[in-house]
């Protein structure tokens, strides 16, 4: 997918981002900062991560700044309502800074952290990619919490398969 258009990027994102949002209903509040194992990302983390990832690595880096990124732990928001309220805010911060981008600046070229030159509107995908990939964990850590997590398109898989039987 190749990005011309920051506005239809911003709608196809907007859809993105609100798919991730739907499934922080699930979470329970008391578990915001259960672990798979110790030293690895929590809940809250993983929701921290995506928001201060795509707002002070993402978004400075296609500003041709470096990344301000400083970590996901609990001293950035603590908390269940504060880590939703976390990625809400830093999105809508972010959503201003992309709204200004024309076609001339998606095909400029900026610096990774890791140094490497990247076309913006790449960057701009790599960072759906990198939202769409944090979910699945998510997804992950409520199955193995026993939460019932809802299907992102409508359907369960065994319930594509039932209808498919017909």
């Amino acid at each position: 997918m190749e990005i011309q258009d920051i506005d239809n990027f911003l709608k196809y994102y907007s859809r993105i981002k609100g798919r991730t949002k739907a499934l922080f209903e699930y979470i329970p509040e008391d578990q915001i900062e259960w672990t798979i194992k110790k030293g690895k990302f929590t809940i809250g983390d993983i929701i921290r991560h995506l928001a201060l990832t795509e707002r002070f690595m993402y978004l400075e880096n296609i500003q041709l700044k470096p990344s301000l990124y400083k970590g996901c732990g609990e001293g950035f928001a603590r908390g269940y309502q504060n880590t939703i309220n976390l990625y809400n805010n830093l999105n809508i911060e972010s959503n201003k800074i992309l709204v200004e981008l024309d076609i001339e600046s998606l095909q400029e070229k900026c610096e990774t952290p890791g140094g490497h030159k990247i076309t913006i509107w790449k960057l701009l995908r790599a960072m759906v990619e990198h939202e769409i990939h944090h979910r699945g964990v998510l997804y992950t850590y409520l199955t193995l919490l026993n939460i019932k997590t809802p299907p992102i398109f409508g359907l369960t898989s065994e319930e594509v398969i039932q209808k498919g039987k017909r």
